[in-house]
Parts: C-alpha cells; sequence; structure tokens
C-alpha cells in the first residue's frame, strides 16, 4: 500500500499557520514512509472562494517548500463525479429527497433548544417525502439510526459516537451543487488517501464522513486530527495575534525553514531537540508523537528559531532571501557587494531578514544624514584630522581588503596616541551613517575603495562644519 495523504484548504482567504501545520505534518509522513502527498483546492463555496486565495495558498506553498507530488486538484472541476455519487447514494436507498422548508426547520431547531435537546433534523422526509411543487428539495445522506462510529484516530486515540447523535446531513442544495462532507469523501476515495491528517475541529465531521465512505463500499482511510494552536491568551489564533498568514512572515523577515521548525514543534517534539534541519524533520516525524493537547504560538520562540536559521544557513541560501527584502527597499543588489558577504557580515546581528536589509541600504545607497546622536558624539574637535589621516592612508591601498584596511585603522590608533574606538568610530559613522556596523575592516571591504573614499572626504568636510558652528557658538 502507498500511504497517500492530501492537504485540501478552502480558498476564502490566505494560507494561514494552523494549515501550513497541517500541509507540513501531511507532508512530512508522506515523505517519510516514501508515499505521495497531493494538494486539493476546496472550492465549492462559490460565494467566498476566490482566485486571489487560490494564488496566495499556492504562492504560500511554494515559498515553505512543501512540493506535492498530485495536484492542485479543483473541486469544481469535479461536479460530474459528485453528482454520479448523489445519484448512486439515492439508487441505493443511502440518500433522499427532503423538502422542507429553511423556515419549516429553524422552527424545528428552536423547539429543540426549548425542549433542551440536540439541534438536529428529525428525518421527516427520511421514509418518502412529499412532493412540494416549486419548491427544489436539497438531498441529504440516511446516516444509520443504530450501532456507533469507532475513530481509531493516530493522535487522540479511540473516539466512539452514536449514530443516534448524527443526524442526516445534507449532501447536494437545493440549486444541485455538493456539500462539504459529499466532496471530502469523493475526492478522498477516488483520490486512494490513506491517512487524512487535519485540525480537530474536523471530528465531528469525521463519523458522517466514515459513513458516507461504507455507503458506498470505500476502504475506511485512517485518521489523525491534530490539536489547535492558541495564541498568548489561550483563544484559537486569529488575525488579531498578529502575523497569522504565512506570507505575512515571509514579508516579516522569517525564512520558510524557521517557520517550519516552529510549526513542526507545534505540537510534536522528539526529545528536547528545538531544531530541525527538514531531512530531520521528515526521518523523526511520526503522528504517534503528535502531542494530544493545543499548543500556544510564541513570537520570541520563532524570532530566536530564525535567528539560529539566519547565522547557521549557508549564506548563499540565505542571500537568495534577502535578495527580496532588498528589492523591497528600491534597491538593485548589483549596485554594491554581493549579498552573501552581506549576509556573512550582518547575520550575527540580524534576526530577521528584515532587519538585516534595513541595517544594510548603506552599502548600496548614499544616505541623506547621519544619525544625529552618533555624529554628535563622534564628529568631535579632531575627528576630521583623524578622518583626513584615514583618506590619506586609504588612498595608497592597491589591494582593498579587510586584512589590510584593519592594520590602517589600529596602526593609525597607535601612531596618534588614541583609543581605537576614537577612530574606528568616526571612520564607521561617516562611511555608514550611524555607530552601528560590522566590524569596521569588513564594512569597508564591502563598500569598496571608491565609496569609502567618497564618504570620508564628505564626513571630514561635515565635520568640520559642525565644529566650526560650534566654535562660533
Amino acid at each position: 500500500m502507498t500511504i497517500t495523504t492530501r492537504f485540501a484548504p478552502s480558498p476564502t482567504g490566505y494560507l494561514h499557520v494552523g494549515g501550513a501545520r497541517t500541509a507540513l505534518f501531511s507532508w512530512a509522513f508522506a515523505r517519510k514512509h516514501g508515499g505521495k502527498f497531493i494538494l486539493r483546492i476546496e472550492d465549492t463555496d462559490l460565494e467566498r472562494s476566490t482566485q486571489e486565495s487560490v494564488d496566495a495558498i499556492l504562492q504560500g506553498m511554494t515559498w515553505l517548500g512543501l512540493e506535492y507530488d498530485e495536484g492542485p486538484f479543483y473541486q469544481t472541476q469535479r461536479f460530474d463525479r459528485y453528482r454520479e455519487v448523489i445519484q448512486q447514494l439515492l439508487t441505493q436507498g443511502d440518500a433522499y429527497y427532503c423538502y422542507c422548508s429553511k423556515e419549516e426547520l429553524e422552527q424545528l431547531r428552536a423547539e429543540q433548544m426549548v425542549n433542551k435537546e440536540k439541534p438536529r433534523y428529525n428525518g421527516l422526509c427520511r421514509d418518502g417525502a412529499q412532493v412540494i411543487e416549486g419548491r427544489k428539495p436539497v438531498i441529504r445522506f440516511k446516516n444509520p439510526v443504530d450501532g456507533v462510529v469507532t475513530i481509531p484516530d493516530l493522535v487522540k486515540g479511540e473516539i466512539a459516537v452514536a449514530n443516534k447523535e448524527l443526524d442526516d446531513l445534507i449532501i447536494a442544495r437545493a440549486d444541485g451543487t455538493p456539500t462539504y462532507n459529499l466532496t471530502v469523501v469523493v475526492d478522498d476515495m477516488d483520490m486512494g488517501v490513506t491517512h487524512v491528517i487535519r485540525g480537530d475541529d474536523h471530528i465531528n465531521n469525521t463519523p458522517r464522513q466514515m459513513n458516507i465512505l461504507k455507503a458506498l463500499g470505500a476502504e475506511l482511510p485512517k485518521y489523525a486530527h491534530l490539536p489547535m494552536i492558541l495564541g498568548a491568551d489561550g483563544a484559537r489564533l486569529s488575525k488579531r495575534h498578529g502575523a497569522v498568514s504565512v506570507m505575512q512572515f515571509r514579508d516579516d523577515g522569517y525564512l520558510p525553514e524557521a517557520l517550519l521548525n516552529y510549526l513542526v514543534r507545534l505540537g510534536w517534539s522528539h526529545g528536547d531537540q528545538e531544531v530541525f534541519s527538514i531531512d530531520e524533520m521528515v526521518g523523526y516525524f511520526e503522528l504517534e508523537d503528535v502531542n494530544v493537547s493545543a499548543s500556544t504560538f510564541n513570537m520570541e520562540k520563532l524570532l530566536w528559531l530564525n535567528h539560529q536559521y539566519i547565522m547557521n544557513s549557508d549564506p548563499a541560501h540565505v542571500a537568495r532571501h534577502l535578495s527580496w527584502h532588498i528589492g523591497q527597499l528600491g534597491i538593485d543588489p548589483a549596485d554594491g557587494p554581493t549579498l552573501i558577504d552581506v549576509v556573512k557580515a550582518q547575520r550575527e546581528r540580524s534576526k530577521t531578514l528584515v532587519e538585516m536589509a534595513n541595517a544594510s541600504v548603506y552599502f548600496y545607497k548614499e544616505f541623506d544624514m547621519y544619525d544625529e546622536k552618533a555624529a554628535k558624539k563622534n564628529f568631535t574637535m579632531g575627528s576630521d584630522i583623524v578622518l583626513a589621516r584615514l583618506y590619506d592612508e586609504f588612498v595608497a591601498v592597491d589591494d582593498w581588503q579587510d586584512e589590510a584596511l584593519h592594520h590602517i585603522v589600529v596602526n593609525l590608533a597607535e601612531d596618534m596616541a588614541l583609543n581605537l574606538g576614537k577612530v574606528a568610530q568616526p571612520l564607521r559613522v561617516a562611511v555608514c551613517g550611524s555607530a552601528v556596523s560590522p566590524a569596521i575592516d569588513v564594512t569597508l571591504a564591502l563598500l569598496g575603495k571608491e565609496k569609502t573614499l567618497s564618504r570620508i572626504q564628505r564626513a571630514i568636510d561635515y565635520s568640520r562644519s559642525l565644529n566650526l558652528v560650534g566654535l562660533s557658538g
């Protein structure tokens, strides 16, 4: 038997982190067991489904690197197949037409609520509906009334539901369109899905779907219901908790591997290990190790993980993702040092790629002004002399490498009997515009000789004008 899993989002919004975790667990399980991973777009909700949402789902899956083996399949392209199955159920006597009006059903529900009964359809049309002219019927599945549905859940353990607790759900609306519980069953059956991995908000649907599968003579898949993800306040994760869209994490400067690593640890563990490579996630993953209880989303933990990945991943890989963020700032990365070198220089101090991009702008573009506090502190009386000496030394350098530049800065400090900071900091502000940058020799090497000399000369002029103003005051 080939293990087959699926991820089946509804295109009514972005790909959120809960959906991404479901996709990850389904993908990892299939990869672990040499199986297939299918992407299915459940777009039968014609009023809410949008192409924009489909694109967002596909974009999120691509960014995360969760490649699928088959699909994407679209349910709206399978209506003929659903009608065929609905007709089969009608012919078998496992489905029936229901002419009850919306008003009648609402009245029934109200009466049940008053009587403290569980709201459910009372089966009025189950044994033969009276045809009502001018009213289009829905089609209901004739759920068994006796016995128990047992779900041997791979995460939560055995779950038993009495059939008398399940009503006859609608499988086709009055306009003929199939409903969720019918389309899911047909798709899982036709696509040979062996393991349905999804959120535990679907547990109520599972016994109903199992009964439909049994009526169709299909083999039942194994089910694994994942615990929900909560926000820090204990409520279910939602927009109000911040970045819950997968692509928002991209926009905020997270690496996809860091997000995947964080998501795989939301409800699953392998000993005390916190950081996993993609291969380790696949190699260690088993559904039996998924926790039963809900998990809390912790942005600080994710940020820590992201920093680990930025520091320890192949700089070329980080650079590929940094390129997009540099481009968002209106910068062509070809107008300065290679992004790989920038990553190497900035990774220790950057927790996100947004931070790294913003901190690297001066490598590619001239800055309009100096940081006021940094300039006031470092462009003091005599700093122009230090910068002028540095300028003369740098002009003579032919091999513009960080080691040679380091020696110039250190030797000049010794020659002028100054603390190294009295030389390096005015130089840093001169070339960067602020008092923060990688090591000064690395910074100069990345900037290049031409930009360095131009900015030092600019700083000399600025420092002299600043101190002249001070003297005149």
